[in-house]
């Protein structure tokens, strides 16, 4: 018989993953449960352990047909679908993994909620997409901006050569839209030069900043509401970096809140809140900020809401398309992650960091 002990103190890391995960015996028999599954199954890990764990499945047949396959050197790995039993709750379906460990009656089964694994897929794909748009607007910006210095500087040796104050306005627009196109460059490189500066910060410093910024450009009309979990504690992070996070999208939503505003009932709300038990990525974090930035205006257009966070993606007229992207690329170098909820009348934009 394994020592309980002993397979808590080998599977100790277990309690940081998000799955739910058991070490079992070849008869289904809990010699091990992570706190995940824990809070899955609403019991806790002195009842679960020794426990029969095929009797959380409405199928059970297939979990013990997997282990003693497992038990049998049929295969290394097994995964297959399932639906946990959840006290109280409807069935839970799971993606299940079955892992032979280097004991002959010692099996780890993972189960990952199929909701989770969804979440999961989409952070990874956007994580990639952020990762691939961040190399192609640094390729991009470079290419860009050697040619546009040798432009500019020749409209401004032409201007010099021409007396005709009419084709010296042909010039002056070639030297302005280099120009415009610089700032443009400039943008798209300004988060990849500037360090990463990291103190102590109080999120609603950082909230009570922007809301004085937002409220100054936009003084009437708009209402600002202040949501805030006092108890929230400092964090390590950059401040410049999370004050322009906010301020983005803040001002983002402030200028799809036109038409209220002028109609005098835009709204805007900061909210704060601890969130426990948070997955970001494959990482599982016991506590973690929740920012969220809500408004009443129209809501994110269909036609962007899956590429919302991509570079020179707008859904105004006239819009560089940057803000998401900066906002976006300042929380992953937090760790976190930015999500949207929108639909007409109530956006919803909420930032995760977890605390380390």
């Amino acid at each position: 018989m394994h020592s309980l002990t002993a397979a808590s103190d080998r599977f100790q890391s277990f309690d940081w993953l998000a799955s739910l995960v058991a070490l079992v015996q070849v008869d289904a028999t809990v010699i091990f449960s992570n706190s995940a599954l824990e809070d899955v199954l609403g019991i806790s890990r002195r009842s679960i352990v020794g426990s029969c764990l095929s009797d959380v499945f409405i199928e059970p047949a297939q979990l013990l047909d997997a282990l003693a396959g497992a038990a049998d050197n049929a295969f290394a790995a097994l995964r297959y679908d399932a639906l946990m039993k959840r006290p109280g709750q409807e069935a839970m379906p799971v993606h299940v993994i079955v892992t032979r460990t280097e004991l002959p009656n010692e099996i780890i089964l993972e189960m990952i909620p199929q909701g989770q694994q969804t979440r999961q897929d989409r952070e990874e794909r956007l994580a990639e997409q952020a990762k691939t748009n961040k190399e192609l607007i640094r390729n991009l910006a470079h290419e860009i901006k050697n040619p546009l210095g040798g432009i500019r500087g020749s409209a401004q040796l032409l201007e010099m050569d021409i007396s005709s104050p009419e084709l010296r306005e042909y010039t002056q627009v070639i030297i302005r839209e280099a120009d415009r196109l610089q700032s443009l460059v400039d943008r798209l490189l300004a988060p990849h030069r500037r360090p990463h500066v990291v103190s102590d910060v109080n999120i609603h410093e950082v909230c009570e900043r922007v809301r004085s910024l937002i409220l100054a450009e936009f003084p009437k009309g708009l209402r600002v509401v202040r949501d805030y979990d006092t108890s929230i504690p400092e964090f390590r992070g950059d401040f410049e970096q999370l004050i322009q996070t906010l301020l983005n999208i803040a001002h983002n939503a402030c200028q799809a809140l036109a038409q209220r505003i002028a109609d005098g009932d835009a709204r805007l709300t900061f909210r704060t809140r601890i969130a426990r038990q948070i997955t970001v990525g494959k990482q599982r974090y016991r506590l973690a900020l929740e920012l969220h930035v809500i408004d009443n205006g129209p809501g994110v257009p269909d036609s962007i809401k899956d590429r919302i966070f991509y570079p020179l993606v707008s859904g105004r007229d006239g819009g560089s398309g940057l803000g998401l992207t900066l906002a976006q690329t300042f929380v992953q170098q937090h760790h976190g992650l930015i999500e949207v909820d929108s639909v007409p009348g109530l956006t919803d934009f909420k930032i995760v960091i977890p605390f380390p």
